[in-house]
Formats: structure tokens, C-alpha cells, sequence
């Protein structure tokens, strides 16, 4: 699925936004929430305003998760079972969620990258988040 040249870009991507995952993840979550208000259901317990320490915190988790599994993608289901679990049959999210979040990341490092998120980087990262998403719904079949 990726070339071992798109692993590299990948691992190199997101060890330079591990320190701002906060902000990348947060990003993200205000841009599926303005766009898809329907998602906001599974977080109607924290404050979801824009840069709320709920929102910073929980960005910050998804962005490390993401990060975590690009460092070796081939590992990628055994890196995400407990995430796999918990968002199946605990928080019990819709699997289609995780493609539209996956868009909203998209959308959030092109914003913070500029012109560092090249045609390169835009496809390596559509074909990981991709896979993560569909890693991350494998416990639903």
C-alpha cells in the first residue's frame, strides 16, 4: 500500500508534529465538528469549544495515536487494538466517522504545513490515515 520512500515521509511528518499535536488535533476535531455537527454526539460530555482543554487534550491523544502507528505501519493493527476495542463496543462510534476525521487531518496539516505538505506528502498521508481508519473498524465485521 505505501512505498518504503512514503513510510520514510510519513515517519518524517509526524515526528516533526508530535510537539504540536495539540494544536493538529484540536484542528482537526473543530473542523469535523463545524463540518460534521452530527459528530459531535459522542463528545457531548466535554467542552468541545475551540482550543477548550478538553478539546487540546483529546486532539493531543488522537494526533500520538496517529503518529504512534506511522512508525511502523506493518504493526499497524497490533499498535491500534486497544483503540479498536474501545471505540467498537465501548464508546460504540460509526465507523464512517473515522474517514470523515481522517479528511479533517488532511485539511489540518496542509493548513499548518503550507507548502511543506506537498502532492507527496498529501497522498502518503490519505493512503495511511486510510489504513488507520480501516484498522480502526476491523473489530466492527
Amino acid at each position: 500500500m505505501l512505498s518504503a520512500t512514503e513510510k520514510t515521509l510519513l515517519a518524517e511528518i509526524w515526528a516533526r508534529l508530535t510537539p504540536v499535536a495539540e494544536d493538529i488535533g484540536s484542528d482537526a476535531l473543530h473542523r469535523m465538528f463545524t463540518t460534521f455537527p452530527g459528530s459531535k454526539v459522542y463528545f457531548s460530555h466535554l467542552d468541545i469549544s475551540p482550543r477548550s482543554p478538553h478539546l487540546l487534550s483529546h486532539g493531543k491523544k488522537i494526533v500520538l495515536a496517529i503518529a504512534e502507528g506511522a512508525k511502523d505501519i506493518s504493526q499497524l493493527t497490533v499498535t491500534l487494538a486497544p483503540l479498536q476495542t474501545l471505540h467498537a463496543y465501548l464508546l460504540r462510534i460509526d465507523p464512517h466517522k473515522f474517514k470523515l476525521f481522517s479528511h479533517c487531518v488532511l485539511v489540518a496539516l496542509a493548513v499548518h504545513l503550507g507548502d511543506d505538505f506537498t502532492h507527496v506528502a498529501h497522498a502518503a498521508m490519505d493512503k495511511y490515515l486510510s489504513a488507520f481508519a480501516a484498522v480502526l473498524t476491523e473489530k466492527y465485521r
